[in-house]
C-alpha cells in the first residue's frame, strides 16, 4: 500500500506542476494565432547584424500591436551581453494610467543567422519568440524587427522622438518589406 500512495503522492506533484505550465505555453500560442498576419512573405533579413553595434538602447517608434503591450506608450528596450554569451533585454513602457511595466527576457543568436536572428524568452523556457532584425541603419540608428509569422512588427530608434520625415522613411521602408504599414500603432514617446 505505501508504493501506490507515494506513486499517487508522485503524480499529484506532477500534475500540479505540469498543467499550470501546459497551460501557459498553450495560452501563449493561442494567444499568437489570434494575431492577424500584417506580412505573408517575410523576408530573410537584409544583412548582417554586429551584435556589439545592435547592443543599447532602442525606442519603440511604432508596433504592430500585441496583448502584452497594449496601453503602453514611452516604450523602450535595452539589450546588453551576458558573461555567458547570452542577451539580456529588458523592456519598459509607460501605461496609459502612468504606471511603469517592465519585461526582462534573455535572448541568443541563432547560429547562421549572421547575426540577424535571435530566440528571445520572456517566460522562461516554456516560450520562445523568433526575434529577427530585418533591416538595419548603417551606423544602428534605426531597425525594423519583426519575426518569420508576420505577426509581429516593430520599428526602432536610437532617438526617443524622430522627426515626422524620418518616421514616414522607416514607415516606408517597413512598407517594402511587405508590412501591412496601415496596422502600426505609432509609440508616443515623451
Amino acid at each position: 500500500m505505501p508504493a501506490s500512495r507515494n506513486s499517487l503522492s508522485a503524480l499529484i506533484r506532477v500534475a500540479a506542476v505540469s498543467v499550470p505550465v501546459l497551460a501557459l505555453a498553450g495560452g501563449a500560442m493561442l494567444m499568437r494565432r489570434n494575431q492577424p498576419v500584417g506580412n505573408h512573405h517575410v523576408p530573410e533579413p537584409l544583412r548582417p547584424v554586429s551584435l556589439p553595434e545592435y547592443l543599447g538602447r532602442w525606442y519603440e517608434v511604432a508596433r504592430y500591436d500585441q496583448f502584452f503591450e497594449t496601453g503602453c506608450e514611452a516604450v523602450s528596450a535595452d539589450y546588453s551581453l551576458r558573461p555567458d554569451g547570452r542577451i539580456d533585454v529588458v523592456n519598459n513602457c509607460r501605461t496609459i494610467n502612468g504606471r511603469t511595466r517592465v519585461a526582462r527576457g534573455t535572448a541568443k543568436i541563432v547560429p547562421g543567422s549572421r547575426g540577424a536572428k535571435l530566440k528571445v524568452s520572456f517566460y522562461g523556457p516554456f516560450y520562445v519568440g523568433n526575434y529577427w532584425v530585418l533591416d538595419h541603419g548603417e551606423d544602428y540608428d534605426w531597425a525594423i524587427v519583426g519575426d518569420p509569422t508576420g505577426r509581429y512588427l516593430w520599428i526602432l530608434s536610437r532617438q526617443q522622438v524622430l522627426q515626422e520625415m524620418e518616421r514616414r522613411s522607416l514607415i516606408k521602408r517597413a512598407s517594402a518589406l511587405g508590412y501591412d504599414t496601415s496596422r502600426l500603432v505609432i509609440t508616443r514617446q515623451p
